[in-house]
């Protein structure tokens, strides 16, 4: 059974020009997301195609100023209940992204404009320091850049991490949060005094260490190595680590599934955990464009795996299995993974846990005038 999508190919069964890998960006397919009110036709001209080859498409940040910054889910399979997300598309251009279909709603593609066309929450900090305030708040972990990396490469310039992990530190909030971005060891000083007070837990997601397999999975990312040596220097400095491997990516990245695992324990993260690939709405096509591109001699087959494993589709939201999957692979990439993590000795060494006994808003300045 075929399981590849429709692409832009002509009459000849040759793939368009149009449809050829950037390099740098995790995709070219600039697909209309499925909220679409803004709809493109490109006529394939000479022009256009010789254009689209010879260029490489620049990142744009727009500045929007949020209504409010923390997120509230209840979903019984993710760890946390609060998140702050001051970023929306990720540069990083990682194709297999999750959050991918959050920019229909922007009436943007999922596919390059995810990547190309980026949001900045610019009142970040202001929200987060109100919110924290508000007299309806109970302090509660919350997690940072879930959605999208917090620490993608817009962020070395607008800072809007940094000072959200500042107003955490000033109020004893603790922040739980994942990237792939050696720029975390800026704030190694601000993470530092956070772990100090049990205010911090980081995980880095590692996919790969075929560097090879990094420039064309999460091209703007840093490679697997440079990744395992943040992980040694956030430990070095005395903060919480742990390791998340996602995606796992059957026939694409699951042999190296033990020597990851491996890698990380040895660089001393204190725990390592696994998602399985899954492809909601319009990162399916992307992904299969992707493959097919990229490993077209085994697309059909990862494509029929993936599908085995969320029920014949392509991503099943179910509570419980959206992340691991079910079925004979997926109970293998569970066994080998729990078989690994036990010989490493990352099985139950998880990291200590989130204080919230010490949050406290601080005073601002004329806030002791009040009382006179």
């Amino acid at each position: 059974m075929s399981t590849s999508f429709t692409d832009n190919s002509d009459q000849k069964g040759e793939k368009s020009p149009l449809n050829n890998p950037i390099k740098g960006r995790g995709t070219a397919n600039n697909m209309a997301g499925r909220f679409a009110i803004t709809l493109i036709e490109v006529d394939e001209n000479d022009e256009a195609i010789a254009l689209l080859e010879t260029s490489s498409p620049k990142t744009e940040v727009r500045y929007e100023r949020a209504k409010s910054i923390i997120s509230r889910n209840s979903s019984p399979d993710i760890p946390f209940r609060l998140s702050v997300n001051p970023y929306k598309g990720c540069e990083h251009g990682c194709v297999y992204c999750f959050a991918r279909p959050t920019h229909a709603y922007l009436d943007l593609s999922p596919g390059l404009d995810f990547e190309t066309k980026l949001v900045a929450k610019t009142n970040a900090a202001f929200l987060f320091e109100e919110e924290l305030a508000h007299p309806n708040y109970r302090c509660e972990p919350i997690a940072l850049g879930i959605n999208t990396d917090a620490y993608q490469p817009i962020e070395k310039q607008l800072k809007i991490t940094r000072k959200l992990l500042e107003i955490a530190l000033a109020h004893n909030q603790p922040i739980s949060l994942i990237t792939k971005s050696t720029l975390i060891l800026r704030d190694i000083d601000l993470l530092t005094q956070m772990a100090a007070k049990k205010l911090i837990h980081v995980a880095i997601s590692v996919t790969t260490l075929n560097n090879d397999l990094k420039r064309i999975l999460e091209p703007r990312t840093a490679s697997g190595k440079t990744r395992l040596q943040v992980i040694k220097t956030l430990r070095e400095a005395g903060v919480p680590v742990s390791v998340l491997v996602a995606p796992v990516i059957p026939f694409i990245n699951d042999n190296e599934l033990e020597e990851i695992v491996a890698a990380c324990a040895e660089v001393g993260a204190q725990s390592i955990n696994y998602i399985m690939l899954r492809l909601p709405h319009e990162v399916a096509p992307l992904f299969s464009d992707w493959l097919h591109q990229h490993y077209p001699d085994r697309a059909e087959h990862v494509l029929q795996r993936i599908m085995d494993m969320h029920g014949g589709k392509f991503y099943n939201g179910q509570f419980g299995k959206r992340m691991t999957g079910e079925g004979i692979f997926a109970d293998l990439i569970n066994q080998r993974f729990h078989v690994a993590r036990r010989k490493y000795g990352l099985d139950d060494n998880r990291p200590s846990y989130l204080d919230c006994r010490h949050f406290a808003v601080p005073p601002k300045e004329g806030d002791q005038m009040a009382l006179f």
